[in-house]
């Protein structure tokens, strides 16, 4: 068996193998090699560097057993057998996303567990599964996103073969996977790839920690590790697209940026597995450019989320203006623009940046779902202060007609796990660092990152509890019980119109139009012949959609009543409802 190992810094390298060490010679491009005839197919393995007598894991490790401070195991992907040879994949227009974090979803927080919720995803009118981080990272439960071994799936998940199944189960029932991968930066256990090679750049960082190193000397190595870590998931784990965390963090001065690169590398493996391959930007930028073909001078992206819709969502629904909220709390016409032209800040003043934001969708030319729309997502969550979901706080009146805005929105709508029953279980910020040092460096840094928010520090939960963790884990006997059925009830009702109605996946934003009173807190959504009417105010009114026949096709609550093109809808209640000219034949 073949060892190699990109290691220029340490001037020796050895590889020790179920327990023998065996010498590895460099080649000039600082890649160290060795055979070793008598390896197993499951060895266990790390790698010796100078003097010293503790062995590495493999910085390309496809198991990690013992975790992320523990040997490296030998893993072949030949040996999984798959059962999705009919799947042809899933493109991303008309999808809808679920996010999915696997260690809170069940009780047992498992690939396996996971499975036998998935029908549960498919009676909901789910297409896609976006899984939150899967790869290794030190302790047992974390979001994920502190992972340093970036090529092993971590074991208390399930393993690489407990993710193939996973995989496997989802493509059994039509369902895409999405998989969210880090490559801003790593996490701050576990980390030795800085022994091995340049993988960090020296002169910079960011919110998590130090840049990784993409333009600096040595940096042609590091972006081949992330591209062929993308290229990993994307051909052998079967999955069917990226959503590629904070991209705004890739400081890259390279004439062909990364995110460029991997959709060139991307778009090239679609043909050899025969189904189409997503990639899906988490920006802060508003910049279109990432969404932009490369033959119109893109970076040829899929996909960006939209912050700017969740955001003026939440203002108008719970009030909040604090923080980056502040702009987006300015009344109904915020919405409405975003609606009409896909993003708020598009060159506009931030009063949250101190200065302007973003640049012009193009709507004539972007279709709108290429934006991801959602009400919830685990950062607007998790990183509140006790990390209470949109249910906490909002009426069940108020939650649902959030759901109708967005599963009737132009944009690729997005829902986060629980949301469609209005979970009561917060989805928390929770570790569990080894390092006693470490776990209280994180829980204290929490309180000071909230306290210069204006949040309140009695209500941060200690990440390292693991109480924090068992909270945030889903009840799903909820599903049965008031309010959570109805609510449930109605997300199905919406997904099912969404698949039903053309005039609602229609991508051209300039086709939506938007009327609304500020005062009277009502808002009618024009798509195609249907209207969406939100009444958001706390008294029942009556909304005039002019002179047409209106047929109610979907409504939260009490039926409205409708007469000569008005429609009466119930206080904090939605309806979908399609128009008619009065003039025109029947």
């Amino acid at each position: 068996m073949h060892f190699a190992v990109w290691a220029p810094r340490p001037d020796r390298v050895g590889v020790l193998v179920d327990g023998a060490t065996h010498a590895m010679t460099v080649a000039e491009d600082g890649w160290w090699h060795a055979d070793v005839p008598d390896a197993g197919p499951d060895a266990d393995y790390g790698f010796l560097l100078d003097d010293d007598p503790t062995p590495l894991p493999d910085p390309r490790s496809r198991r990690q057993p013992e975790g992320v401070h523990g040997l490296s195991r030998v893993y072949d992907d030949g040996r999984y057998s798959w059962n999705d040879g009919s799947w042809t994949g899933r493109a991303l227009p008309g999808a809808v996303i679920y996010e999915l974090h696997v260690g809170t979803f069940t009780a047992e927080g498992t690939f396996d567990a996971a499975i036998g919720r998935l029908d549960h995803l498919v009676a909901l009118g789910i297409c896609v599964v976006e899984m939150l981080p899967v790869n290794a990272f030190n302790g047992v439960h974390n979001w994920g996103y502190d992972g340093v071994l970036w090529f092993a799936v971590h074991e208390a998940y399930g393993g690489p073969d407990g993710y193939k199944r996973f995989v496997d189960a989802c493509h059994a029932r039509g369902l895409a996977v999405f998989q969210d991968v880090v490559y801003n930066h790593l996490g701050p256990s576990g980390n030795y790839l800085p022994r091995f090679a340049p993988y960090l750049a020296g002169d910079g960082a960011n919110t998590w920690g130090a840049s990784v190193n993409l333009s600096g000397s040595e940096s042609e190595p590091v972006r081949r590790y992330i591209v062929d870590n993308a290229l990993m998931w994307l051909r052998d784990f079967h999955v069917d697209g990226l959503r590629l965390d904070a991209v705004h963090a890739l400081v890259d001065e390279r004439a062909t940026h990364l995110l460029e690169q991997l959709a060139v590398e991307v778009a090239s493996l679609e043909p050899h597995v025969r189904r189409p391959l997503t990639l899906i930007a988490e920006s802060d930028l508003n910049d279109p450019r990432l969404i932009t073909p490369r033959e119109a001078g893109g970076f040829g992206l899929t996909a960006q989320w939209s912050d700017d819709f969740h955001h003026a969502l939440h203002s108008m629904l719970t009030g909040e203006r604090q923080g980056y909220y502040d702009d987006f709390g300015a009344g109904l016409q915020v919405v409405t623009k975003i609606l009409t032209r896909g993003f708020f800040h598009d060159g506009t003043w931030s009063s949250f940046r101190r200065r302007p934001h973003g640049r012009p969708v193009d709507i004539e030319h972007t279709p709108a779902w290429r934006l991801l729309g959602y009400l919830q997502d685990h950062d607007q969550i998790g990183n509140r202060a006790a990390g209470d979901r949109l249910s906490a706080s909002v009426s069940p009146g108020l939650l649902s007609v959030g759901a109708t805005l967005v599963l009737t929105a132009p944009f690729t709508p997005m829902l986060f796990m629980g949301e469609e029953w209005g979970a009561g279980t917060p989805w928390q910020f929770f570790t569990s660092h080894p390092e006693p040092e470490l776990a209280a460096a994180t829980a204290e840094g929490r309180k000071a990152e909230f306290a210069e928010h204006g949040w309140d520090v009695a209500s941060v939960p200690d990440p390292q509890d693991p109480e924090t963790f068992r909270r945030s884990k889903l009840d799903w006997t909820e599903l049965d019980r008031e309010p959570h059925r109805t609510l449930l009830a109605s997300y199905r009702r919406l997904l099912a119109l969404r698949r039903a109605e053309p005039s609602l996946t229609n991508p051209a934003l300039g086709r939506v139009h938007v009327s609304y009173d500020e005062r009277a807190r009502w808002l009618v959504v024009h798509r195609g012949d249907l209207r969406i009417v939100c009444n958001l105010a706390g008294r029942e009114q009556t909304i005039e959609l002019a002179d047409h026949v209106v047929t109610i096709l979907f409504s939260t609550g009490e039926a409205p009543s409708t007469v000569d093109g008005h429609v009466r809808l119930p206080a904090e209640s939605a309806a979908v409802v399609r128009i008619r000219d009065a003039q025109s034949p029947a």
